[in-house]
């Protein structure tokens, strides 16, 4: 069987030469002739941008790293979520599931965007729009590392995971499920990147436009706009169709997308020197009133995480890290230990009355049993050479040692004939001490934020357009207000 990479890869060489060609059909002009592509590569140092998705690529790969191991202590808010959207997500679910509708996007939420976001750095760059591509190739990096906070501190579980009911559509498909259990702990849910990387691209689209007092819908390549605008729409109501994410995560991933877009247009003229040498106006009192205003917000946001960190650590007894409704399985995702590593995982079923039954597989061992949304648990159980059965206020433990495996601890509910939830708590222990990384790995994150805050105050005490992308030394014939 075909794996979901090469189908990308394959597609992205496909699609590539197409979508350019079709979108500049009413503009041959402004296409780049075949044989000016390097020159135009190298004279827009465009080679600066293959690192960049490089360096996306290698800040994901840590970021899920840590993850796993803090989670024991950083817990999960989905049960914040859920007490205010309860079945919101469930409720589209159940009123459009077909399967043609899932094959299509199911499709749609793993190749198209990966897709969108290569082929829009492509597409500026092929028609000549310098700005745009270092623009968008940022937006991609920054927005990514934007969220880092979320997906490390502000764990959610996806909906398919804890409203009892909720197919996981794309992640219980035999084709899908192991590509994103090695790429996806599940419990990334708030933001939506689906959100937060396009509507950044559509934002960083208006925001160049309007800074030159030009409207978008008079830009030559206004089709492709639309064109981001549409997926854009689709993927909100995909991420909620397909068990993945939930209400919240639209607005969040649509402020994530606005801080870095913000962030990426007041920046890029001192990357490009648009303004004179990239350090011009640059002095000692200046950069000390950024490091003394932006460090303050960026230590408060930190506090704010710390004090997260802390409640949940306080609420350990009574944490929920699963919710399984009638006849529901679900899995938790285990990533490959470090070679000597260990790893032990207490599993409890909180119920008072209803057994929980686990077992644990390899991921390649599962994939067979996952099919059109569901998990076949019959089949799954047997290929694990039976269940454990954990009675009602029950625990185990679980360890592995086996290195370089992914594993799946798979939760079933036997109960098929009444209407109760088995609520579930999974304490995992990988035996490393990462909190401190994870920190670290967030401080970017928290001074974007915090240079965004400071840039739109001080461009209001100088009477300017909070979308006014030019280097302070140039405001007010040099003389920025204090």
């Amino acid at each position: 069987m075909l794996n979901p990479y090469w189908v990308m890869m394959g597609i992205i060489l496909f699609l590539t030469p197409v979508t350019c060609w079709v979108f500049t059909l009413g503009n041959k002009e402004e296409r780049t002739p075949l044989n000016k592509i390097g020159g135009m590569i190298h004279a827009n140092r465009y080679y600066f941008h293959l690192l960049g998705y490089a360096a996306i690529i290698l800040w994901k790969a840590v970021t899920d790293y840590l993850n796993e191991p803090i989670k024991i202590d950083t817990g999960h808010w989905t049960d914040v979520v859920y007490s205010v959207e309860g079945d919101l997500t469930l409720w589209v679910q159940q009123a459009f599931e077909n399967e043609f509708l899932t094959s299509i996007l199911s499709f749609h939420y793993l190749f198209i965007y990966l897709f969108l976001i290569y082929i829009t750095t492509v597409y500026y760059a092929y028609v000549g729009e310098r700005d745009l591509t270092d623009k968008v190739t940022l937006n991609y990096l920054l927005i990514y590392a934007i969220a880092v906070p979320f997906y490390l501190f502000f764990n959610v579980e996806v909906t398919s995971s804890w409203i009892p009911g909720m197919k996981a559509l794309l992640y219980h498909d035999g084709w899908y499920a192991g590509f994103y259990a090695s790429h996806d702990p599940l419990d990334n849910a708030v933001p939506s990147l689906h959100i937060a990387i396009p509507f950044g691209i559509l934002l960083l689209n208006w925001l160049h436009f309007h800074a030159k007092g030009q409207r978008v819908r008079d830009w030559k390549h206004w089709p492709y706009h639309l064109f981001i605008v549409a997926n854009t729409v689709l993927f909100a109501f995909t991420i909620l169709y397909l068990g993945i994410h939930w209400f919240i995560d639209i607005p969040l991933g649509m402020a994530i997308g606005a801080i870095g877009a913000l962030f990426i247009h007041h920046i890029h003229p001192r990357l490009r020197n648009d303004h004179g040498n990239m350090f011009r106006g640059v002095t000692r009192k200046k950069v000390f009133r950024h490091v003394l205003i932006e460090g303050i917000v960026a230590l408060v946001l930190l506090s704010l995480i710390l004090g997260m960190i802390n409640v949940q650590k306080a609420s350990i007894d009574e944490r929920v890290s699963f919710q399984l409704g009638p006849g529901d399985s679900t899995f938790e995702v285990i990533q490959p230990l470090d070679h000597n590593q260990g790893f032990s995982s207490e599993i409890f079923n909180l119920d008072e009355d209803r057994n929980l039954e686990i077992i644990v597989i390899q991921l390649e061992g599962s994939i067979s049993a996952m099919q059109d949304g569901e998990i076949n648990w019959t089949d799954l159980s047997e290929s694990a050479g039976g269940a454990t059965t954990i009675a009602p206020g029950d625990s185990v433990t679980i360890e592995l040692e086996d290195s370089m495996v992914w594993h799946f601890i798979v939760m079933h509910n036997p109960q098929t004939n009444d209407d109760g939830i088995l609520k579930v708590k999974i304490l995992n222990d990988y035996n490393q001490d990462l909190m401190v990384f994870a920190i670290l790995l967030a401080l970017p994150s928290l001074w974007m934020t915090s240079f965004v805050i400071h840039r739109l105050v001080r461009l209001k005490a100088n009477n300017m357009s909070l979308i006014d992308s030019q280097p302070s030394h140039s405001w007010n014939n040099g003389k920025e207000a204090e």
